[in-house]
This record gives C-alpha cells, structure tokens and sequence, in this order.
C-alpha cells in the first residue's frame, strides 16, 4: 500500500474519533487539537495517561484538606524529605576528638535551612500583628457597588494585620507612629485588598516623594537612631521644607499618634475609590473603620511607661482579647460623593491625599462588619508572609487617579519580589484566594503549583482553547472607561493641591483644650531633640550639649531645702584669700555646720559652688581645686541638666587642699573627739 494513503486513513480515522489522543510518545497534549480556534469553554485537559502528578499533599507531607494538614505530620524527628534522624545533638566527627566531617548531610541541611530562615523585612510597616476573621455584608452599599461580598448576609473569611510604619521587627508598640490596618478579603470573586491607616491623610500629594518621606522618618544613616521614633533632625527637616506634610504630622502629634489598642482604632483608606454598582453607575468614596469600642488614646507618660514594662503591648492585648472570646469588631463605612468631571466635594479635591471630608459633609454610612475570632497558628507563615496590594480589585471597585494611589498601585507588587523571594507569593497559603485560579503564569522561585498542559498561553488549540476569556455575564473585573481630559506631559500637580493649611487649621480647632495640651507637649518635645540651624556640624552634639540652661534663682529652689537668709559676705571674704582658708570668725554657726566655717558664695555674689566658680573662671587660678572636681569634664547628663544642685557635700577641710607636684590632695578628716 502506498504510504500516503495509509497517512491519510490514519487522520481521517483519528479525526473521526474526535477528543482519542494519539498513540504516539511525546505528543503534546491528551486531546487532539481543531484547526478552528476553540470557542466553547470546557475544563482543561486531563493529563495524558502516561502522566501523573505528585500526591496532594501539603509542603508538610499531609494529606491536602483539613486546616491542620500544614502542620508538621508524624511522632518521629525527619529530615526535610522524609527519612527519620537518628540524632540531631551530635555531628558526625572522625574519633570523639576529631574534625566534622563533610558527609553529615543532616547538619549541613540543618544549619543551611537556619541561616536562611529570615526574610528581608518590610520597609516600612514592619512590626505588625494579625488576626484572622469575618466579614458580614448588611446589603446597604448595593445601590453603588456590585462587589459581591458587601450583599446582604454574606460571610467573607479576611485577614487583617496592624502594624506601626516607622519601626523595625524589633521596635516597641507603644511609640507615636502611624498605624497601619491593612485588611485582605477572600472574596467569592477574588481577593480585595483594603490597605488602611489610622490617620486619615498622608505626608505627601505625589507618589515620587515616598522614598524621600520615608528615608527622613527612618533613623539616622550614620548611627541607626532613634528607633521608631520622629522625634529627629532628619524628620522635622523634612516636614519644615514640605508644608504639605503639616496635616499629617498634626495628626501624629495629637492623641491619634498613640492609640489605646488596635481594638480602639480607627482605619482610613486615605485615597478615593470609584464604586460601580449593577446598572453601571458610579460614585465616589472613602472607607472608613470604626471600632465598636470607641477610640481611645495613651498619654505620653502611659506609652512611655508601657514601653518600658512590655514592648509587645499591642501585640499581646490584641492576642489576649481574641484568646478571652472578646472578639474586636469593626464596622466598614462609606462617605459617598457624585462622580464629577472634577471630582471635588465641597470645595475639596478629592484626589488630594492630604485631605479629608469632614463628616458632617458626608457621613459615614455603615455597609458591613468585620470581627476578628482567630489568632494566627504561625506569626512567620501567616502574619510576616502576607502580601497586601491596593491593585488587588473585585468587580464593582475600582481606583481613581489620586497620584499617590497610582504609585502605590506599582510599589507594593515590586517589594513583594524582593520580600518574598519572587513573583509566586500570591501561592503562599495566607494569600492564596478561595476561588479557581488560571492565571497562565508559569515557573518561578517558589512554584507551589504543578501546571498541566502547553499551552500557557491565549488563545491556543493544544489545551482545548483553556482558559477562556469571561463573557460579560461572567463578571470580569473590567475597569471604568473615564474620561482623560486633552492634555500636555507635565511634572505638576493640579493648583488645588497648593492649600496646605486650611485643614490644618480645621482639624487643630476640632481638638477639645486637653487634646490641643497633649499636642503642644508633644510638638514640644519632638522639637526640643532636633539641633538647632547653628548647632550642626561637627561640634553640633557639644554646641546642644551647651546651650543655655535655666537657673533656678532666689530662695526657693526645686527639689532642695529653703535656703536660710545669710549676710553677704565681706570683701576679703571671696574665695582665694586667707580668711576663706581659715574660716571667718563672727559667723553665726547652725547646723551641722555649727563651729566650722560655712561655704563661700562664688565670686559674682550668686550661690554657685566656689569650686564650680574656680573653674569657670571667676576666682584666681590659686584657688586650687580637689582632684575629683578638677578631673571632671563631661557635662551633666541631659535628663539632670534642668535639676538644682541641692545639698552638695563639703569638698574639703577648712585647712584646704595641699599642693603635692600636680596633684590636690586632702588631709584625712579629724574625728570629732580630736
């Protein structure tokens, strides 16, 4: 038979017997391909039959399923692939006293899985703590938004992790500092992210300051001072040359910058969203979180004090309460604004994130609950390993043109390569979503999926056409087709964005009188730490080390006893004469000082101590002192420089000190019966 007619009955027989593969080694998939583009959706192919996937078991070797499948598995100690270890206390050596030995492959897998446990940490935003919860639509946010999970009586498992921004991992809670309260939603249409703060504006308008902002609020390059902490020159140099970041930073120096607990916290979305509803309207927004136990504050000296008897308080009172079935609760609001060409409300832009609306604008309305009833099983694998990102969208929500937005919208993907080893952390269990995932995005650091198919791509006819693209009564995430005015390429911000100062204003005169106090103490202290303009360069620590001190004048004198009237001393009284050597005779004694000669004012008449004038200048270079005044030169330490002297003991005997080379020494006090 001629070989071109046993080709063409093989195919018209393989075409007849549609999806049957072929029975040749190495075709490329189970199915046999169409020569039309596959159009009818249908599930993806199954393996071919000589193929078989790994067993579904979790990276633990537990059977996928249950929630603790993850967990370690098994009564016996194993290495990372399974085979039981005899002992993990002794390295493999040559004799008890000779050198390791290369081959012990339990140490060295031991000790390389240690040194490579930890991750980079969060820029910022790197002390945190999380929950797991739920969330419960009440249905009043359908008439502007079609996002499924705020529908009426709908469950919507989340995650929610607080965490203050300036600080590292190690950093205590009870500093003043923006509170991050970022919440993950796995949502029956995909994952939501609502990336929060406590404070409701920002530093800056433009997402291209963030670096700047962030690098002058972190600590000092040079010593890596002061830890979690504005109160340093490189921060209010920053805000000083940056009024835009005057809202903000009043925010900070009020009762805000320290909360209470996170269950006593306010969350903010800061930026404005634009909500789609189901007949394709749309409205702005702002989210807001309000806690069911109110808002409360720490004053200074109660953070101050916390900080110092348990760093971890906010961790700790978060945890403590959940464990305690006193569950944290939130209620999710929306201030709500019509979709203008401009987009301002009340004569405020909307897309300036240095701005808010007050509320008695445009209440908050309530649109669902969010209560938080599970502490993390791992704070690594669930709370350090979460990857929130404001791009993370579900039909019905979508981002506006705010420019800071927009630069959030890059940056939180791009750390998360750097932090979590590569572009599969969205496969980490705390971010996988609980819906069917076909992303066609393939290999990777730390591919968790086992792909089947070739034909990662779309359209194709090797994999049957899958995946498709949704329909639009399959609700796809499609984003609103806004209009872009006609316009030219610029570096500028809309003239809007140049008042600075009225909110500022606003929100200071909204602050009751003890909460303007706690403000001004604050503003106060943060500024006392930050060097003067003459103060810098090298002799910047001495030149603050020296500035001018208060003097407590007159009589009374904090912390000391009242001084007693005394007659001023005569003129051969002053010190370096005879007569303050020998004592003055006619002085009435009292005291313990009663028949011994009294101390001498200093040689201006004030009550500086005569050794203290001596060295400073105002009494003659004879004047010798003790060696313990002589030698000391360091100033005061800056916690006592404001506090009085008091009682200071005698330096020496009334028979004064005794030259001996160069060296002051005293002679040893007489007992009393001499």
């Amino acid at each position: 038979m001629d070989p071109a007619d046993i080709v063409r009955r093989t195919a018209e027989r393989l075409l007849s017997e549609g999806d049957t593969p072929p029975d040749v080694p190495g075709a490329p998939a189970s199915g046999t391909p169409t020569l039309a583009e596959p159009t009818e959706p249908r599930e993806p192919l199954p393996p071919k039959g000589d193929q078989a996937a790994p067993a579904g078991r979790s990276a633990t070797g537990g059977e996928v399923g249950p929630a603790d499948a993850r967990h370690q598995q098994g009564a016996f100690l194993t290495t990372a692939t399974g085979t039981r270890v005899s002992n993990t206390d002794r390295s493999l050596k040559a004799g008890e006293r000779g050198p390791t030995l290369l081959q012990d492959h339990h140490l060295r897998e031991k000790i390389t899985h240690f040194d490579h446990e930890r991750i980079p940490e969060r820029v910022v935003h790197a002390r945190g703590a999380g929950a797991h919860g739920v969330f419960v639509g009440y249905g009043t946010a359908e008439t502007v938004t079609s996002a499924a999970f705020l529908a009426k009586d709908v469950e919507t498992p989340v995650f929610t992790r607080f965490s203050t921004v300036l600080g590292n991992r190690g950093s205590a809670d009870t500093v003043r500092d923006t509170r991050g309260f970022a919440t993950k939603f796995y949502t029956s249409e995909g994952n939501f992210d609502l990336v929060a703060n406590n404070i409701p504006v920002f530093f800056i308008q433009d997402g291209i300051k963030f670096p700047d902002v962030v690098h002058a609020a972190k600590p000092h390059p040079d010593r890596d001072i002061p830890q979690a902490q504005s109160a340093h020159d490189t921060f209010w140099d920053f805000v000083s040359l940056h009024t835009e970041a005057q809202h903000h930073t009043m925010w900070n120096m009020s009762d805000r910058g320290i909360p209470r607990s996170y269950r006593m916290m306010e969350g903010f979305g800061v930026h404005t969203f634009r909500l789609t509803n189901a007949e394709g309207a749309t409205s702005l927004v702002k989210f807001h979180w309000k806690p069911e136990l109110g808002v409360h504050s720490l004053t200074w000296e109660e953070a101050q004090m916390l900080g110092g008897i348990d760093p971890d308080y906010h961790r700790r009172d978060l945890a403590d309460a959940i464990e305690a079935g006193a569950y944290p609760s939130w209620e999710l609001g929306i201030q709500v604004f019509p979709d203008t060409p401009d987009q301002f409300f009340e004569g405020i832009d909307l897309l300036d994130a240095t701005k808010i609306v007050p509320e008695e604008l445009a209440p908050v309305q309530p649109i669902g609950r969010l209560t938080l009833h599970r502490n993390t099983t791992n704070f690594f694998a669930e709370t350090e390993q979460i990857a929130f990102h404001v791009g993370h969208l579900v039909p019905g929500i979508d981002v506006t043109d705010d420019p800071l937005l927009q630069t959030r919208l890059f940056s939180y993907v791009d750390t998360q390569l750097s932090r979590l080893g590569g572009p599969n952390y969205n496969q980490i269990p705390v971010n996988r979503p609980h819906v069917p995932v076909n992303d066609m995005f393939r290999e990777g650091f730390h591919q968790h999926a086992v792909h089947a198919g070739v034909a990662p791509y779309q359209p194709n006819s090797l994999d049957g056409g899958c995946p498709f693209i949704p329909g639009a009564g399959d609700r796809p995430f499609v984003e609103f087709p806004a209009e872009v005015p006609a316009a030219r390429k610029v570096r500028e911000l809309p003239a809007s964005f140049d008042d600075h100062l009225s909110q500022v204003r606003m929100f200071w005169h909204s602050l009751s009188p003890v909460e303007q106090q706690h403000t001004i103490h604050a503003y106060t202290f943060e500024l006392g730490q930050v060097l003067r303009a003459g103060d810098q360069g090298a002799a910047g620590g001495a030149a603050r080390r020296d500035r001018p001190r208060p003097r407590h004048r007159g009589r009374h004198r904090p912390g000391a006893r009242r001084a007693r009237q005394r007659p001023r001393a005569a003129a051969d009284d002053q010190p370096g004469r005879e007569s303050d050597r020998q004592g003055v005779a006619g002085r009435r004694p009292h005291g313990r000082h009663r028949g011994r000669p009294r101390r001498r004012r200093g040689a201006r008449g004030d009550r500086r101590h005569p050794y203290r004038a001596a060295r400073q200048g105002h009494a003659p270079a004879d004047h010798r002192l003790p060696r313990r005044h002589a030698r000391r030169r360091t100033p005061r330490a800056a916690h006592l420089r404001h506090r009085p002297l008091g009682r200071v003991r005698r330096a020496h005997r009334a028979v004064g000190p005794q030259p001996c080379g160069d060296r002051a020494v005293r002679r040893p006090r007489p007992r009393r019966s001499e």
